[in-house]
């Protein structure tokens, strides 16, 4: 019988695009040439990315710092809301601003990403079939990392909401046979120069 070994996911959300989301900036061509570079050495097999520019180009930017790893299209891996709460899962203080919030989208993002997230976590957590562990990166979105660091921790569902990361940062889970997912690493920076920390996030949320 075959067995299972370890998972290791690496979330990244792509570097900071241009105010219209086309393309990358020069700061979000460099977030992701680092973030390559740091990802050198880690036996990765697999680069997935989400079906927009500026996450299909953040993917190619670091493979290039690579050596032979593949680059894949997802569209599971793509910028959607990966679930929408009723008000009365919300805490009663912030239900009004959080739904609010989430109005804004447009209506397909909202309809359709609860099947979309649930194939991302098919596709791309959990132990895996046979005795090697397996290293593979998802460059994608701020809801999407935020959604597989909450199932990952098992907290409500809502709780996707609320949990920020900053362009071209490292997460890392651990899906081992038999053990909890665990979170090894979350929204780490330490590859990136100050100026290129939490780009497009408001100062007070600078640290």
């Amino acid at each position: 019988m075959p067995g299972t070994a370890a998972r290791y996911l690496y979330l990244t959300r792509h570097g900071e695009a241009s105010a219209d989301e086309s393309e990358l900036t020069h700061a979000g061509h460099r977030q992701a040439a680092l973030l390559g570079e740091r990802l050198r050495g880690v036996p990765l097999t697999a680069i997935h990315h989400g079906p927009l520019a500026r996450a299909e180009q953040t993917a190619r930017l670091i493979g290039e710092q690579l050596d032979g790893v593949s680059v894949r299209r997802s569209e599971a891996a793509g910028d959607y809301i990966p679930y929408l709460p009723a008000r009365e899962e919300l805490p009663p203080e912030t239900a009004d601003a959080m739904l609010g919030f989430l109005s804004g989208f447009p209506a397909e993002e909202r309809e359709q990403g609860p099947a979309l997230a649930a194939a991302a976590v098919e596709q791309f957590t959990g132990p895996v079939a046979g005795d090697t562990p397996r290293h593979e990166l998802v460059v994608t979105h701020n809801f999407l990392a935020a959604w597989l660091v909450r199932a990952a921790l098992d907290t409500p569902r809502w709780r996707w909401m609320g949990v920020n990361h900053a362009n071209a940062a490292l997460t890392v889970l651990r899906y081992a046979p038999g053990r909890p997912p665990s979170l090894l690493l979350f929204n780490d920076t330490g590859h990136l120069p100050r100026d290129l920390r939490w780009t497009g996030f408001p100062p007070e949320l600078h640290v």
